[in-house]
């Protein structure tokens, strides 16, 4: 369960270097989702070179997250994309509850690449949408040692006009379609609280090694 061996060690920095790329600040109305992913993406490049005790901490990554990334993501829909047909079924506690273990365990398994984060640069390929669409996808490489980094964004259009990531690509992998594979295999054997307690405890595993 949850193969880490699917991404390589620089998609795996990559990941880690996306979660820290959404800022708490709405989407504002009159800036293109790619302008915005430029201007957050240098400003936590930015954060993390000059600070590397951030990435070592990880209950200051898990308040960061909290604060600073998770108002501009909808994770609700990450997560029952990932989670599937069965989320439908879930009880709002059993939602809740994936949740909060999904959260987790993306933090705490990509956490330690921050560390990795040195001269990397964000460059972006032209935007291709509409005036009126309400979900887009920016296509950018992260550049640096090695080669580059296929960093792709999903990210919908809201009510009040401000955007949100819903799922990223890494080198060609879609991040929710990696882990619905992966949970499929954990609620075909046991249900939606068998993911929800794998999930657990893998979390603790993962906590454990941390420690």
């Amino acid at each position: 369960m949850f193969n880490r061996r699917i991404f390589s060690k620089w998609a795996t920095g990559a990941i880690a270097l996306t979660l820290w790329s959404v800022q708490t600040q709405a989407f504002a109305a009159d800036e293109t989702p790619d302008g915005l992913i430029k201007r957050v993406s240098t400003e936590v490049l930015d954060t993390i070179k000059s600070d590397k005790a951030i990435a070592a901490d990880i209950n200051k990554i898990i308040a960061l997250v909290d604060t600073k990334i998770m108002p501009s993501v909808n994770f609700q829909r990450m997560t029952a994309s990932a989670v599937g047909p069965a989320w439908r079924q879930a009880t709002p506690e059993q939602q809740k509850r994936l949740q909060e273990e999904f959260k987790t365990l993306l933090i705490r398994t990509y956490s330690g690449a921050l560390a990795q984060v040195s001269d990397q640069v964000i460059a972006l390929k032209p935007l291709r949408m509409a005036a009126d669409d309400k979900e887009v996808t920016v296509r950018s490489e992260i550049r640096g040692k090695g080669d580059p980094i296929q960093l792709d964004y999903r990210l919908e259009k809201t009510a009040d006009n401000s955007w949100h990531i819903f799922n990223l690509n890494v080198m060609g992998i879609w991040l929710v379609d990696t882990y619905r594979t992966q949970f499929a295999q954990e609620i075909n054997a046991g249900g939606v609280d068998g993911l929800i307690n794998a999930l657990a405890a893998r979390n603790k595993s993962n906590a454990a090694k941390k420690a």
